[in-house]
């Protein structure tokens, strides 16, 4: 089940964001706190909260639109944050990566919105 995936991959980035934070407090280097953040928030706490929800409600988690979004939502979790840090440590040649990732982020969360209206009654 999606919900399941979804929870298993954000506690994943949720550690991976943890370490990443733990080695910017230790080296005093704060530059890439920006692609942190996101790599927390998107990548895991959006994340996570989405599983949750298909996980309460299975019906809306055993729908393709469901693992279409789930899918997307993994998908635009790592590459956000991960091109927010290409560019922070690149520079604007890598600007499409977050701009790419941004535009997941935005189709996933549409997903998400259709995904809650079509199951509110349940």
């Amino acid at each position: 089940m999606i919900g399941s995936l979804m929870m298993c991959v954000s506690v994943v980035i949720l550690l991976v964001g943890m370490i990443a934070g733990i080695a910017m407090g230790i080296q005093q280097n704060f530059v890439l706190a920006p692609a942190h953040a996101h790599l927390n928030l998107v990548g895991g706490v959006l994340l996570f909260l989405f599983g949750l929800y298909y996980r309460l409600i299975p019906a809306a988690g055993r729908t393709t639109l469901a693992r279409i979004q789930g899918w997307l939502h993994i998908l635009g979790g790592i590459l956000l944050p991960a091109g927010i840090a290409l560019v922070i440590v690149g520079g604007t040649a890598y600007k499409a990566a977050p701009i790419a990732g941004s535009l997941v982020m935005v189709l996933a969360m549409a997903l998400f919105v259709v995904v809650v209206f079509r199951n509110r009654t349940a």
